[in-house]
């Protein structure tokens, strides 16, 4: 009789557990609106990042466009790629269990795959609008930065300002790292991202070349922000070779994956 009670108990729990041991572990996912409908939900595919911030920035924004070259007729607004390759730099960084502040936002546009990105003056810094004056747009969003870096209690906080440089329009340029005057993070994380690019375009372009550079450059967000910042030139964007970089949606996606690459390696050797 106690046998038949153990079996039919023992019988009882498989029932009740088997289901539950049968089901496989969710993936854990994120939700960022400003990715636009098909990408607002992300995956979280590693925890990499965890306990780091990042408050991230593209150039110009509002009522200043930034650089604008000429392409196929169409023009071509250094903000608007700037903020492509921002958002999915975050999505990257989100990706692997950072926390990400997008510091100027366009709630309509999301990661677009087009070649000409439209312009807009939607882009506020984080809801407030962005002044005409460059100094006035330069200090809110290092006020934004200071405000945000002060509440937030991650160990590893990093600003990473994208622009799209616009030279001489017959010079082609390659990628640009700035950091502020004796920032020893600063410029241990530009280095990364150089040596990252470089071993990148080696692999999957061999015969292009590599001049990118690191230097310092006394720039008024990297000197009137808290957190160490790296501030990138991603070409530029009146050059017709670099404009057909730029266009193209799976190199924003390379810039910002191989950037990722570079502040995970950073992160990990932060100690």
């Amino acid at each position: 009789m106690i046998n038949k009670r153990l079996l039919l108990l023992f019988l009882s729990l498989f029932v009740l557990l088997a289901p539950a041991a049968s089901q496989k572990k969710k993936q854990a996912t994120g939700k960022e609106p400003l990715f636009g409908k098909a990408l607002a939900t992300y995956p979280i595919t590693s925890r990499e990042l965890a306990g780091a911030t990042f408050y991230l920035v593209g150039g110009h924004g509002g009522p200043d466009p930034g650089a604008i070259g000429k392409y196929q007729g169409h023009d071509l607004h250094e903000d608007e790629y700037a903020y492509d390759i921002v958002l999915r730099l975050g999505r990257e960084l989100l990706m692997r269990g950072a926390k990400v502040h997008f510091i100027i936002q366009d709630k309509k546009d999301g990661i677009r795959n087009e070649a000409i990105l439209k312009n807009s003056k939607r882009e506020t810094c984080m809801g407030k609008e962005i002044p005409l004056d460059q100094v006035a747009r330069l200090r809110q969003r290092s006020q934004k930065i200071d405000q945000l870096y002060k509440k937030d209690k991650a160990a590893y906080k990093r600003a990473i300002f994208v622009h799209v440089d616009s030279r001489s329009q017959g010079k082609q340029t390659d990628v640009y790292f700035y950091h502020a005057p004796g920032s020893k993070q600063g410029k241990r994380l530009a280095e990364r991202m150089r040596n990252t690019l470089e071993s990148k375009y080696k692999r999957h372009q061999p015969g292009r070349g590599f001049k990118g550079t690191v230097s310092e450059r006394n720039l008024y967000v990297l000197r009137n922000t808290q957190p160490a910042g790296v501030y990138l030139e991603l070409g530029n964007i009146r050059n017709p070779r670099d404009q057909q970089r730029l266009v193209l949606e799976n190199n924003r996606q390379a810039l910002a994956n191989w950037i990722a690459q570079a502040i995970v390696a950073d992160y990990k050797a932060k100690k």
